[in-house]
Formats: structure tokens, C-alpha cells, sequence
């Protein structure tokens, strides 16, 4: 979720760089390797103790969005507001792990509930294990964004199964002003940054709403269409994950036009996530094969012992196919 900017819809809003802090200015002048994961831990932690409220634009392949984010922390738990600025309207509300979407389709508003995601600026995770595993950290030079000062980090791969990241993070409050990836041939995949950034001086969620159109209906999408599983699938398993990627979530759904259910596994190594679907392959209709990488999203799809498999990621080619290769059919 990611897109472009119109200071005006900030015009009325009071901000400013008054308030609550993490605390101490982060100070990176130091190559010592424990220290900068220590800085990059404050900025794990500032997009969800921190309340901001800004525009940031999302650019990847040919596309162009920009998203006004609105984020409050008010010492028991965090509420945030993405409002999609282009094209089609579109609301992300989150409460917690919760997750709501106001998506309007077919003269219909439909609100979808969905497990809790990852959304700029909070990409990083609280526990950085995972990504010390896979990445490397070095620092960069200081440049500004969004009108304030940020140090620039590079975090860069161990192997050729993910992507490289360049952080722009803010040397006062430790939020992630801008983030861009690269692939190996240092291509630019995606970049998302903040062009208007300020921290909220109010405790008022009056804004924690959606804009309601009273000539559309309102329809609750099917909360019975994903279930939570973390059983033990009989049919298959995970051979063996590529290195550093770890399953974080399982779930079956039943999608519209199927009969049969999907299941979902999703796998992460901290930044990057990748989702697995198997599903029994259903007569008359043409199973998917081959890969492709679209913008910064690598597919990849083959048919084993009569079931469609599909990985899609943020990620090189080459994880994904790992991923699809893994899965094992049990004789």
C-alpha cells in the first residue's frame, strides 16, 4: 500500500515536532556492527510508539500512489488510518493485529477483516534475529527527506534469495522516512517515501473513521472465507525452507469460483514475505505453470501429484522457486 501527494488534504491538520519522543537523538557516528542494529531496533519500535500523520508515495514499475497515514499511540495501543490518495478510493484501518479495508466495488462498499500486515513505515520487525541471519548492515550518508534529517543504512543480502534495502531513517525520532529495493543488479524494484511528515499532538480519534457514501451499500465480505490452520497438513510437507525464510502463518481459504479449498502458508525472513498456495487441481480448467516477475513481485507455479502450486513474493526468482520445489507430496 503506497502512493502520491496533496499538501492541501494537510492544510487544517495541526502537526509539528512537539510532543513525545523515543527519547535520546540517535546518534550513528560509529561503524561498530552492534551499535547500528541498535539504531535500526529504535526505528523497529518508533513507527509503533511514535503518532504521526503524513503523505508517502509508493513507485514501483510503472506505477505511482501516494497514501495519507494517520497513527496514534496512546500508551495502550496503536490505531492507524491509510487513505489511498489515486485512483479508486480505499481505506486501511487498523486497530492492534487488526486489519479492515473499505473497498469500494460494484456500486458496493465491501469491508474485508484481515489478520494484521506489516505497513510502511512499520516494515521493519521488533526482533531483528532473523534479519541479522540474512542481512548485513553498514551506514551511509546523512540526506534529507520530507524536510528533516535522515541517516541512510544499507541493508544487503548474504545470498541471492532477496532483495537489498536502503533505509532512510529520521536522526531524531528514529522513524523510517524512506525506503528503496534493490535487486542484484542494483535495479531499483520499489521505493516508498514520505514527502510530509509530522508527529500528532492530540489523543483524539475522532479521524479513526471512514468516509461513509451514503449512496453505496455496505456489505461485509464473508468472514467464514479464511480460516486459521496450523494443523499438520497429511498430504504434504516443506521439504526444506530456503536459508533464513521461516513460516509465520497458515490458513485455508475458500476463494470465489472454487469448489475446493486454498491453503495458504506465508513465509518471511523478517522483511521479506512470501506466500505459498496449494490447492487440488480441478478438472476443465487449465492449471498454471512458468514464472514471471511483475514490478518488484516474483510469481512461480507448477502442478505435483494433481495439486497447483503458486509462490508469490517480494523476492528474487530464485526464492520463490525454492519455495515451490520444497513442498512434498506424501506417498
Amino acid at each position: 500500500m503506497k502512493r502520491f501527494v496533496l499538501a492541501c488534504l494537510l492544510a487544517s491538520t495541526t502537526l509539528g515536532f512537539a510532543g513525545t519522543t523515543l527519547g535520546a537523538t540517535i546518534s550513528v557516528q560509529t561503524t561498530n556492527a552492534e551499535a547500528l542494529w541498535q539504531a535500526l531496533q529504535k526505528t523497529a519500535m518508533a513507527a509503533h510508539a511514535l503518532s504521526y500523520q503524513g503523505i508517502f508515495v509508493y513507485q514501483t514499475g510503472q506505477q505511482t500512489k501516494s497514501v495519507q497515514i494517520t497513527h496514534l499511540f496512546n500508551g495502550k495501543g496503536e490505531f492507524a488510518r491509510n487513505m489511498v490518495l489515486d485512483g479508486s478510493p480505499r481505506e486501511v484501518f487498523s486497530q492492534g493485529n487488526d486489519l479492515v479495508i473499505f473497498n469500494p466495488k460494484n456500486e458496493k462498499i465491501v469491508i474485508e477483516k484481515r489478520r494484521g500486515q506489516n505497513m510502511f513505515p512499520a516494515i521493519l520487525p521488533t526482533n531483528l534475529d532473523a534479519v541479522k541471519e540474512s542481512y548485513t548492515l553498514r551506514v551511509g550518508e546523512f540526506e534529507r527527506v520530507a524536510g528533516r534529517q535522515a541517516q541512510m543504512y544499507f541493508l544487503e543480502p548474504k545470498d541471492n534469495l532477496r532483495y537489498s534495502y536502503r533505509l532512510w531513517i529520521d536522526t531524531e525520532y528514529g522513524l523510517l522516512l524512506k525506503s528503496m529495493t534493490f535487486n542484484s543488479h542494483n535495479e531499483i524494484m520499489d521505493s516508498i517515501a514520505f514527502n510530509q511528515i509530522g508527529l500528532l499532538n492530540t489523543l483524539d480519534l475522532d479521524w479513526f473513521q471512514p468516509k461513509i457514501d451514503n449512496k453505496k451499500n455496505y456489505v461485509m465480505e464473508n468472514e467464514a472465507t479464511t480460516i486459521v490452520d496450523n494443523r499438520v497438513s497429511t498430504a504434504w510437507a516443506i521439504k526444506e525452507l530456503p536459508a533464513g525464510y521461516r513460516k509465520v502463518d497458515q490458513m485455508i481459504r475458500m476463494v470465489h469460483g472454487k469448489s475446493l479449498p486454498v491453503t495458504q502458508m506465508v513465509f518471511s525472513d523478517g522483511l521479506a514475505s512470501v506466500s505459498l498456495f496449494i490447492e487440488p487441481v480441478t478438472k476443465n480448467i487449465k492449471p498454471r505453470t512458468g514464472h514471471k516477475i511483475v514490478g518488484n513481485t516474483s510469481f512461480y507455479a507448477q502442478v505435483t501429484d494433481g495439486y497447483q502450486i503458486t509462490v508469490v513474493g517480494e523476492v528474487p526468482e530464485a526464492a520463490v522457486a525454492q519455495i515451490a520445489n520444497a513442498v512434498v507430496f506424501k506417498k
